[in-house]
């Protein structure tokens, strides 16, 4: 019998991605062929998968998390902004075109079939497929064109759990008023309820629960505290972790790309405005509109401010998008004139992962998910593992297309010159799945994953 569970949420960002990636680590514990599966995801983060495209971060980290490669299927609808009304539209994997907002609520149905139909493909391969909703399950708004949430859990007879952010105040208001919402239908899916991010001493909530359990007729699965040490791959830039750091600085651009490219960097100051601090490493990351942030860093004073920065003695690094804003030009607009390289945007996109290393021969992994090719001259700023040139240096700028690269303490350490430890991911995943059977009403826990 195939067996779904559906992990939905009262409002946005209150855990529901680390829930996801809890259940398929401990499934994936017991022996169990799990994989992870979001049917329409925002996000500007990406990762490619095995069979080429890309998909959600947070969706390849869960899929780390089960110990199988990233596929599609796990994400068939990734929406990736490009402005403040518009997206890219990638479908299983692959780019669909640029959409304004309410033209995509006109692709809802057939979006949605496509959703189901890349489930029953990872149904037929996996015993187990854990879903994760997106935002809230009760945007009555759209409750006839949800993709993602309770009537996709409905289509595949997904048992759900409903994820409350006690952090956020309102636990029992987001709770009782998110089911009451619900239709009749999709309030019969839920099975249980979780308060998270609770700090303190649980046991004072014990009242909260008996009222909770008694208002809504079902159980608690449990009261969930701060995970403290333990960091996983964010979905979004709701995620981006607060600053703090005399070494390194990151222009937050206002689409930013892959900020999980720093998760072994940091700690990072984010940088929206010039400042008087002086860094070693100033970063310009990933953007999924580089003529757009590149206007807006002009606006704001940020481009004399690297350039103030590369002055002061720091190295400069562009990564994908940032690495386009450093060439001479984009697409015919002059870029900061710091490397010499010019891009030129192309309709197709490159998302693909490859070995390389650095100059001085560390080899490392990364990948690259980018529209548009660049002419560089210069030295390389690393080499892929044919031998061919990536990037470009020059002094104390460097430019590169491969995120990931700075995941590697190695690399930090040589080509920053900042002494870094990379994180233990498979100790990560076990630390979120020791949290979730720490915290959780055992009875509750088995009848979810039986």
């Amino acid at each position: 019998m195939r067996k779904a569970l559906f992990v939905g949420g009262t409002a946005s960002h209150v855990g529901k991605t680390w829930f996801t990636a809890a259940f398929c680590r401990v499934l994936r514990r017991r022996g169990v062929r799990v994989a992870p599966f979001k049917a329409q995801n925002m996000s500007n983060n990406a990762y490619p998968c095995i069979e080429g495209g890309e998909i959600g971060r947070a969706q390849a980290m869960q899929a780390e998390a089960c110990g199988v490669p990233p596929m599609a299927d796990m994400n068939p609808v990734l929406l990736k902004p490009n402005s403040a009304t518009g997206s890219q539209v990638v479908v299983q994997g692959k780019v669909w075109g640029d959409v304004q907002a309410r033209e995509y609520y006109g692709l809802s149905a057939q979006l949605f079939e496509l959703a189901v139909e890349s489930f029953e493909r990872l149904a037929g391969q996996f015993e187990v497929v854990v879903c994760e909703g997106a935002g809230s399950v009760a945007e009555v708004n759209l409750l006839s064109r949800d993709i993602t949430n309770l009537r996709l859990a409905e289509r595949v007879g997904a048992a759900a759990i409903l994820v409350a952010d006690i952090e956020r105040g309102g636990v029992f208001g987001s709770l009782v008023g998110t089911m009451e919402l619900l239709p009749e239908s999709q309030r019969r899916l839920v099975k249980a309820f979780a308060v998270n991010r609770f700090r303190g001493d649980v046991t004072l909530f014990d009242d909260g629960v008996t009222f909770l359990e008694k208002r809504l007729g079902i159980p608690c699965l449990g009261v969930f505290p701060w995970a403290e040490g333990v960091e996983l791959d964010e979905e979004d830039s709701l995620g981006i972790p607060a600053g703090g750091s005399d070494e390194v600085a990151v222009v937050r651009l206002p689409r930013i790309a892959n900020f999980t490219d720093f998760r072994t960097v940091g700690p990072v100051d984010w940088v929206e405005r010039p400042g008087g601090k002086q860094y070693r490493v100033v970063f310009l990351p990933g953007t999924k509109n580089t003529v757009g942030d590149l206007a807006w860093m002009r606006a704001q004073g940020l481009d004399e401010w690297v350039r103030e920065q590369w002055e002061g003695g720091a190295l400069v690094v562009g990564i994908c998008g940032g690495y386009q804003i450093l060439g001479e030009s984009v697409d015919g607009v002059a870029g900061l004139g710091m490397l010499p390289v010019k891009t030129v945007m192309q309709p197709w996109k490159v998302t693909r992962g490859v070995g390389a290393r650095t100059v001085g021969g560390t080899d490392f992994e990364g990948y690259e998910i980018h529209m548009g090719e660049t002419e560089r001259a210069g030295d390389a700023c690393f080499y892929l593992a044919d031998g061919g040139a990536e990037g470009c240096r020059v002094g104390r700028v460097m430019g590169t297309y491969l995120h990931g690269a700075f995941d590697t303490a190695a690399v930090v350490r040589e080509v920053l010159g900042l002494e870094r430890v990379a994180a233990d991911r498979e100790g990560m995943y076990d630390a979120v799945a020791d949290w979730l059977e720490a915290n959780a009403r055992r009875d509750v826990l088995e009848s979810l994953l039986a």
